[in-house]
């Protein structure tokens, strides 16, 4: 599979010698090559939504997820029939979730021609496909004329822009006047502090796990909605809303358990971590796996080191909610 064979090109990306801005110029590549190497493990682990949620009393992992998809839809304030962009869909798991939730026709975006292909192929299957479709294309450059969209949300997707003011500008461009822009962003919080060296590493570790050129500020997000031209209605960490009564923080699932019910979590215990990659690499010996397997499943265990721990110093939030309004004139 030519798709698994990237991960030595991938890796090299995040050489101590390569910069945030080498990154940047060449996000597109960057972010096509680990979604190549990266779409399968997510599905295999996690499900059809490839983002967190905290989890409310009651709340099964499945209906955690549904429900914050749910919240950022209902933001939108769109009618039955409103056609939305989803901007950066992955496999397009919330785009037919929020479809069959609102009533919607979306066109869900992402920049890999593997997602799309499984995209459509499950909107297919699901009996959505009317509804729901996925496009390949970069939204830095959206393939959409002015003022086409009622709504346009991100889920944990423009992280991977280099140019924060450049894909909300698309995002701008695109929205009808007087629709509404709702997203989750992954951002940095105040409590991150660039001289410590432990935030440094969990930086790290999360760019090189996720995809991302480079992890931006909460302010730096909200300063170039602005400059776009957009009105910001709210912005806040959504993580800190409502798991304090009898819940969980959004990276519970990635930390570790014996228990193998509790899925993600079992993937993440000791065992499992460090002997995952020795099946991957038995499997890959026998070509059972494609060549490279095992190097991405240890470049995604970047990714199960960072991000938990930058939840638990309070350094990063996967949910920076921004909902904002393109103005009627």
């Amino acid at each position: 599979d030519k798709r698994h064979s990237k991960i030595d090109g991938y890796t090299a990306k995040f050489d101590d010698k390569k910069s945030a801005e080498s990154r940047n110029a060449d996000y597109a590549n960057l972010v096509d090559t680990y979604y190549d190497l990266a779409t399968e493990f997510y599905e295999w682990g996690w499900g059809n939504s490839f983002h967190f949620a905290d989890r409310r009393l009651g709340e099964t992992f499945h209906q955690s997820i549904v429900r914050h998809e749910y919240y950022l839809a209902g933001r939108l304030a769109v009618k039955k029939g409103a056609t939305l962009l989803d901007c950066g869909c992955g496999i397009g798991g919330p785009a037919r979730n929020i479809a069959r939730f609102s009533g919607v026709n979306i066109k869900a975006l992402t920049l890999n021609q593997f997602q799309v292909d499984r995209g459509n192929a499950l909107s297919e299957r699901e009996g959505i496909r009317d509804k729901v479709e996925l496009i390949q294309g970069d939204f830095m450059k959206l393939p959409m004329k002015d003022n086409t969209f009622d709504g346009t949300y991100a889920i944990e997707s423009t992280c991977h822009a280099p140019d924060r003011s450049k894909v909300y500008g698309e995002i701008y461009r695109t929205l009808k006047p007087g629709a509404i822009f709702a997203c989750y962003e992954w951002c940095l919080t105040d409590k991150y502090d660039p001289k410590n060296k432990t935030h440094q590493k969990i930086k790290k570790d999360i760019e090189i796990g996720d995809g991302l050129p480079d992890l931006a500020h909460t302010s730096v997000c909200v300063k170039a909605l602005e400059q776009v031209g957009f009105e910001i209605i709210e912005t806040r960490d959504c993580m800190d809303d409502g798991h304090l009564v009898g819940g969980e923080e959004w990276y519970v699932p990635l930390t570790p358990s014996w228990n193998p019910t509790k899925w993600p979590r079992f993937q993440f215990n000791p065992v499992m971590f460090h002997g995952m990659p020795i099946i991957m690499g038995g499997l890959e010996s026998l070509g059972v796996v494609p060549k490279g397997t095992v190097e991405t499943q240890k470049m995604l265990q970047a990714a199960g080191i960072g991000l938990p721990a930058g939840g638990i110093e309070g350094i990063f939030t996967p949910a920076w909610l921004m909902v904002a309004r393109k103005p009627l004139k």
